[in-house]
């Protein structure tokens, strides 16, 4: 469990420093929002047991 909020940590902060200096929009935000946004899916599943 402490392995993957490691990992979102680490997903939020990338995301948190190329939103400085990029669009919303920009191709690298996005690829970093959609792997923050799977490792979250992930985090929920451990929660409701179902990974």
């Amino acid at each position: 469990m402490d392995k993957i909020v490691t990992k979102i940590e680490e997903l939020r902060l990338e995301l948190n420093k190329l939103s400085v200096c990029r669009r919303l929009t920009d191709p690298e935000i996005v690829k970093a929002s959609q792997q923050s946004d799977r490792a979250l899916n992930d985090y929920n599943k451990l929660l409701k047991g179902n990974l």
